[in-house]
């Protein structure tokens, strides 16, 4: 296993991904087997957020720490979409009310038609019952999830402040020990052109954070979707430091970004569609090695997540290990 050191730590270069499946006990029982044969086999990054299967992801991690130990896991998880808890024994509405509206957690005008909310009291609800779920004493990474959603339905200024809000809670967590660093998980944010509505500025965002936590703020983290078929992360150059137009990617190299890709198998969609061509070129004859050799050869690229709930799958991906991966300039030609 190839493992990226970043500020003292080591994390995995392929990392688990918990956001499918069923709400049943088989599904549980075959994240669980993944997730501890992946530990077995030296990965050590886990993904996970509190809607995920309606908490049931985050429970499953729970339970993975009690049979491998805390210390062997780098795990991250998220809070922006209202969840609900598949456990409880009330119906979503009442859970809703209950846990959101009464104590004032959310303002109901401020939540989009998806159930997306930014606010400081909510996405301190979603970090305190993560460590509940997990039954941790901190997390290693806490993310911010899709907050460009709320750029549909509000103006950048005031997105700002929300996000403020948000940052001055995750570093009070910090301060608590009870949090290492905090991020973006985004869809659309920081993949598209810088015009877009959805686009977000990590320049921007920076700023934001020192404003909260100083020059050793703890915002250290992104993640994005990157893939064969979705290469904007590195293509599209939609950031701008020191007055030069340049990639997401290349953004975070420069300023000590971590950064997780999403969907680094598209979802399945490569499995079947990858040319001879391209097989040839990497010297794999599986799709799906070399959709994983594309990005974990990305330069930038820290951490590929893979949906994984199957040990089966675990055992395929980490097929990638036996490669050497692409040098820079062989992976550049990819584009010219």
């Amino acid at each position: 296993m190839i493992y990226r050191r970043f500020r003292g730590y080591e994390l995995s270069e392929l990392g688990v991904g918990t956001y499918l499946g069923e709400l049943d006990e088989e599904t549980d029982r075959r994240y669980e087997e993944t997730i501890k044969l992946g530990v077995e086999r030296g990965v050590n990054v886990v993904d996970t957020a509190i809607n995920y299967r309606y908490m049931k992801s985050e429970r499953v991690i729970g339970r993975v720490i009690e049979d491998v130990g805390r210390e062997r896991m780098w795990i991250s998880t998220k809070g922006g979409y209202v969840p609900f808890d598949a456990d409880a024994k009330e119906d979503p509405k009442l859970f809703f009310e209950e846990n959101f509206l009464k104590p004032g957690l959310i303002n109901p005008n401020d939540m989009t038609p998806q159930g997306h909310y930014l606010g400081g009291r909510f996405i301190e609800w979603c970090f305190n019952k993560g460590l509940e779920n997990m039954n941790t004493e901190y997390i290693d990474v806490y993310f911010i999830h899709n907050p460009e959603e709320q750029l549909l339905f509000t103006e950048k200024e005031e997105f700002y402040n929300r996000l403020r809000e948000c940052f001055d809670v995750l570093e009070e967590k910090v301060r608590e020990n009870r949090l290492k660093f905090y991020g973006l998980a985004t869809w659309h944010g920081f993949r598209i052109p810088r015009g877009a509505r959805q686009h977000l500025d990590l320049s921007e965002i920076l700023k934001i954070a020192e404003e909260v936590g100083g020059k050793d703020h703890h915002f250290a983290f992104i993640q994005l979707p990157y893939n064969l078929g979705m290469h904007e992360a590195f293509s599209l150059k939609n950031q701008t430091l020191g007055g030069k137009e340049v990639s997401t990617l290349e953004a975070c190299r420069e300023l000590g970004i971590y950064v997780y890709t999403s969907a680094s198998l598209y979802q399945g969609n490569v499995i079947g569609r990858v040319p001879p061509q391209l097989k040839d070129r990497f010297g794999v004859d599986k799709d799906v090695l070399v959709a994983l050799q594309f990005v974990r050869s990305t330069p930038g690229v820290g951490t590929a997540l893979v949906g994984m709930s199957r040990p089966e799958h675990m055992i395929e991906n980490l097929g990638v290990e036996e490669l050497e991966p692409l040098r820079e300039e062989e992976f550049l030609s990819l584009f010219k």
